[in-house]
């Protein structure tokens, strides 16, 4: 995993930058008054510069501060300094999180890959430059360590640099490296770093990360994003605990956590399959543990770069099977994401999520995904709403989103109407929420007034009665509950089979469905009736080539049976396999027995039936056969 890469540091460094040493109090001596200052990211920040500035708060009036997003204590950002220090973050972090909501501080909504132009350009010059750095090598380089992100930008366009010099901050490889005198006082140090444990997934997370480890394809790239949910965490590094299975996983992503060390230590990154920087895991900082900061030390497999090359949409883009995984703290029935705000307060930031969310859709088979889980326990109410609540920002907007997954499934909402994506997402948030949002999208004409009667069904079915079948050919064809979002993949089917096929299922000459017959198809309640459909990987999420149902009745508990498998994908086993896990799916629920009627030159579904193992009766009455099976 890791190939030696020695570095060579030069031991007489104090001695021969002599000139350019300081003490942490001498150097804040030279801030000024109404000066901007930009303090180093997450858990590379420089503690000791910014303790030293926090202690010269009688001296100072009317200091910014700004910076991305930052793990220490923060002492500056305290209401008793706000004469003396104002905060001006581009994500908000828990440190300084309630000083901004309370009006005492600032937030700047940027794009991530935008905040490096601010600082080139002019438009928001930096004074001071306080980072963190390795110790020289001989060749008088620094490394910027486990942050370059827009630490390299502040530093190569602020007007005077501090930099802490500390000997436990891990050399990084990548484009990390900064002249020794491109900076202008050296503070020596010799302290561990701010560390940020893991926290244990919470269970909506776990759900969450299976379903998108499901989306994710071998030979992906894939990158996770910064947000977090309150009580919930960071549910896209969550996402690595389930991607274990996979091969030739690449890594393009603004941060790292400890979570990667698992996943590639289970041999699922290599990074071979990736279009740009094969074989190298590309991130622009990381915040972890010492276990982390040891294995980005000097490891070649790591290439830290800033962030307007890892942001960068079109570089992004540029990768095949890239994902992004990106958190929201609430979603509207029309899909409107807002990721930086609850209601009116604002509590993180933009961060990368529009950089990758649209490089990911641009990618040639990329997906782009929003994360969310249903519910915010501790207010008691949905994430998904039929409108955001009041004061909420959209970070990304209602045409741009693709997938979101919450505990409760995946919906693909990209090229679909306000009817279609209205159902999906009701049909993922809480069972306890989904009634009301049925009724609201219907009381703001999203949905029709038809959809009403459908309000006890809008039900996802239980993970159990998933499975999937691998063909001869290598072709894996997933079998799943039908979902109420399946309405359009139904007709498609419908419509795609023969006149033979329809009249063997239906009985029937007619090839018209209608509107309500088909929605009679997908909205079913999984209790007393289960649908269970076969489906294939598709451009826009998945392509149905079979269905089979049963209904129960309740009086004789049996259920009558009925399935359908598309003419070009007959005589593979599809139906069969599909008859034995509708018959297991029966079993679980203590069904005695299946029922069917079956036309008698439909041959082939008498062969099922008849080889099916269990006992099984039959009787021929006007060329129809009728069938009872005991479990």
């Amino acid at each position: 995993m890791k190939q030696p890469a020695k570095v060579e540091y030069d031991p007489d460094w104090q001695e021969k930058y002599e000139d350019m040493i300081a003490t942490p109090r001498k150097a804040l001596s030279y801030v000024r008054n109404g000066q901007r200052v930009f303090i180093g990211t997450g858990c590379g920040e420089p503690q000791l510069l910014v303790d030293a500035l926090t202690k010269r708060a009688s001296d100072l009036a009317d200091v910014e501060i700004v910076h991305l997003l930052t793990k220490g204590d923060a002492p500056y950002a305290s209401p008793k300094l706000a004469d003396s220090f104002s905060v001006n973050s581009f994500f908000i972090g828990q440190n300084v999180r309630g000083l901004i909501q309370e009006g005492l501080g600032s937030y700047t909504p940027m794009l991530l890959s935008d905040i490096p132009t601010l600082f080139k350009s002019g438009q928001l010059p930096i004074d001071v430059v306080l980072i963190q750095v390795t110790e020289p090598n001989t060749l008088g380089k620094v490394s910027l360590g486990i942050s370059v992100d827009i630490v390299k930008s502040a530093a190569e366009n602020g007007s005077l640099v501090i930099a802490q010099v500390n000997k436990q901050m891990p050399w990084t490889f990548g484009d990390s490296l900064l002249d020794i005198y491109d900076l202008d006082l050296l503070v020596p140090a010799d302290i561990p770093l701010i560390e940020r444990p893991s926290r244990p997934l919470a269970e909506a997370s776990k759900k969450i990360a299976e379903y998108v480890a499901a989306l994710v394809e071998d030979g992906s790239t894939i990158q996770f994003g910064l947000g977090r949910v309150p009580g919930i965490g960071r549910i896209p590094a969550a996402c690595m605990k389930y991607l274990k299975d996979k091969k030739d996983i690449g890594i393009h992503t603004e941060m790292i956590t400890d979570s990667v060390i698992d996943l590639i230590e289970s041999g699922a990154v290599t990074g071979a399959r990736k279009t740009m920087d094969q074989g190298k895991i590309v991130t622009s900082f990381c915040m972890g543990t010492k276990r982390l900061y040891d294995l980005v030390n000097e490891n070649p497999l790591f290439a830290f770069r800033p962030t307007e090359y890892v942001n960068d949409s079109y570089v992004i883009s540029c990768q095949n099977k890239m994902v992004s995984i990106n958190m929201a703290l609430e979603i509207d029935l029309t899909g409107q994401v807002c990721a930086d705000t609850e209601g009116e307060k604002f509590y993180s930031g933009i961060g990368g999520q529009v950089d990758f969310n649209r490089g990911a859709a641009r990618s040639n088979g990329g997906k782009a995904i929003i994360v969310i889980p249903s519910t915010d326990v501790k207010a008691g109410k949905s994430r998904i709403v039929c409108q955001l609540s009041r004061g909420a920002g959209v970070v990304t907007t209602r045409g741009e989103v693709h997938y979101v997954v919450t505990e409760f499934g995946i919906a693909y909402l990209h090229g679909k109407n306000i009817e279609e994506r209205t159902l999906a997402l009701i049909s993922i948030a809480h069972p306890d929420f989904r009634e009301q949002l049925l009724n609201e999208a219907i009381k703001a004409k999203y949905i029709r007034q038809e959809f009403s009667s459908f309000g006890d069904k809008m039900v996802v079915a239980s993970d159990e009665m998933k499975t999937s079948m691998l063909l001869d050919d290598g072709t894996l064809i997933t079998f799943r509950p039908i979902h109420p979002t399946d309405e359009q993949k139904m007709r498609d089917l419908l419509y795609a089979l023969s006149q033979e096929t329809l009249y063997y299922r239906f009985m029937s000459k007619s090839t018209r469905f209608g509107h309500t017959q088909i929605k009679n198809f997908v909205y079913i309640d999984h209790r007393k009736d289960v649908a269970i459909v076969a489906t294939l990987p598709a451009a826009t999420g998945e392509e149905m080539i079979a269905v089979g149902r049963y209904y129960l009745d309740e009086r004789t508990n049996r259920a009558e049976v009925a399935f359908i498998v598309r003419d070009e994908w007959q005589n593979k086993g599809i139906g069969t396999f599909l008859f034995r896990h509708l018959i297991s799916i029966a079993k679980r629920s203590g069904i005695s027995g299946f029922t069917a009627e079956v036309l008698r030159q439909n041959k082939r579904m008498q062969y099922i039936f008849n080889n099916s193992g269990y006992k099984v009766e039959s009787h021929l009455e006007e060329g129809l056969y009728s069938f009872r099976i005991d479990f």
